[in-house]
Order: structure tokens, then C-alpha cells, then sequence
């Protein structure tokens, strides 16, 4: 199974003595979570589908579909990007994304 890892982008402690912002902007903390390693994300789920898809309808949303990242390789986490090809392709996993559908 993957392993997951977390990295913290920005310290986690207050810089000292009031510098907050950066550019003017408070600074915000970010926590980075990818999966490591070579190996499949999706050990048993559905392993004889070419790739497992799942949807939702869902009401209230701004636009009619809207793809959410399974893989954790997506440059724009939490959206889906289609990093999900390459990992497919080097690990022989079916990960695919979640699609929330507007009703």
C-alpha cells in the first residue's frame, strides 16, 4: 500500500515579532499530502474495471461536472487534472477521479 507523507510548505510557527504577512497578505499554512513510492493507491477496490469512476448528484453546484482527485498527483488537488493517466500507466492501478454531478 502507499505510503503517505506530509510536508509542511510554510513553517508552522509564528515568525517573530509581527511579520505575518507576505506581499500584504496574511500568511496562510499549507500542508502538502502526496502519496510516495511506486506502488498502486487502490490496492483492491473494483481491480476489474479498466478505471474506477465514481459519480454523485449533488444540487448545489456551480458548474455541471466537477472532477475531484483520487490519486493524490494532481497539480490542482483537490481538482483532478488527469495526473491519474501517468500513475495508471507506471503502476498498473485504475484510480480515477470522483465526479460531482450537478442535478
Amino acid at each position: 500500500m502507499a505510503s503517505l507523507a506530509a510536508t509542511s510548505a510554510l513553517p508552522t510557527t509564528r515568525p517573530p515579532h509581527g511579520n505575518f504577512t507576505v506581499g500584504g497578505m496574511p500568511r496562510r499554512r499549507m500542508v502538502v499530502v502526496r502519496a510516495e513510492g511506486g506502488e498502486a493507491i487502490n490496492p483492491a477496490i473494483r481491480k476489474s474495471e479498466d478505471k474506477v469512476v465514481d459519480s454523485v448528484v449533488v444540487a448545489d453546484l456551480a458548474k455541471p461536472l466537477t472532477p475531484y482527485c483520487r490519486c493524490w498527483r494532481s497539480a490542482t488537488f483537490p481538482l483532478c487534472d488527469g495526473s491519474h493517466v501517468k500513475h495508471n500507466k507506471a503502476t498498473g492501478d485504475n484510480v480515477g477521479p470522483l465526479l460531482l454531478k450537478k442535478q
